[in-house]
């Protein structure tokens, strides 16, 4: 019976100690270049509903059921998603526009778990004379979620989906030329 108690005081341990060591934070993004000018580029990236035509999700579930509210590409606007399993169920809405630069949104998904985080994208010049997209996603690890990041980054997880959505933006934007 003691033995018992012990495993299960060493596991609480555990865990706590865990917990604390743990990122408390990730901040996962991915740059592409265009060959386009800035400003295309970024009306394009305002577009809620364009999204789908680049999103790594949307390839994952094509029949995903989607919601939009508001004005497409102005602050307040949201999509919403319910897919499968790969894609889950949540809702993205655009909080902040920083005209040519920034546009910050905040992403709240409610399968397979709740969580909130913060997405963005920058445009700028590059230097070859088309346009510097940075794709990021940001937010806090919540326990137990923060343990298991101890196992497999946010940035493995959701990296490799950037990366794909980073691609197919590219060769959507510069095959429309």
């Amino acid at each position: 019976m003691y033995i018992l108690i012990y495993i299960l005081v060493a596991l609480v341990i555990l865990i706590f100690l865990l917990s604390l060591i743990a990122p408390k934070t990730y901040d996962v993004s991915r740059s592409v270049e265009i060959l386009k000018p800035k400003d295309e580029v970024f009306t394009y990236l305002r577009s809620l509903k364009r999204m789908d035509e680049w999103s790594p999700w949307s390839k994952k579930d094509p029949q995903m059921e989607k919601k939009f509210t508001g004005v497409d590409g102005e602050v307040g606007s949201q999509s919403y998603w319910n897919g499968n399993k790969e894609v889950g169920e949540g809702e993205q809405e655009i909080k902040k526009i920083i005209p040519g630069k920034r546009i910050e949104s905040e992403l709240r998904f409610f399968k397979p778990f709740k969580s909130t985080s913060d997405c963005y994208f920058n445009v700028e010049n590059s230097d070859s004379g088309g346009t510097r997209v940075t794709w990021g996603f940001s937010g806090k690890n919540k326990f137990p979620m923060n343990i298991m990041s101890l196992f497999k980054s946010m940035d493995s997880m959701v990296g490799p989906d950037f990366e794909a959505g980073m691609a197919s933006l590219k060769k959507k934007m510069e095959l429309n030329s």
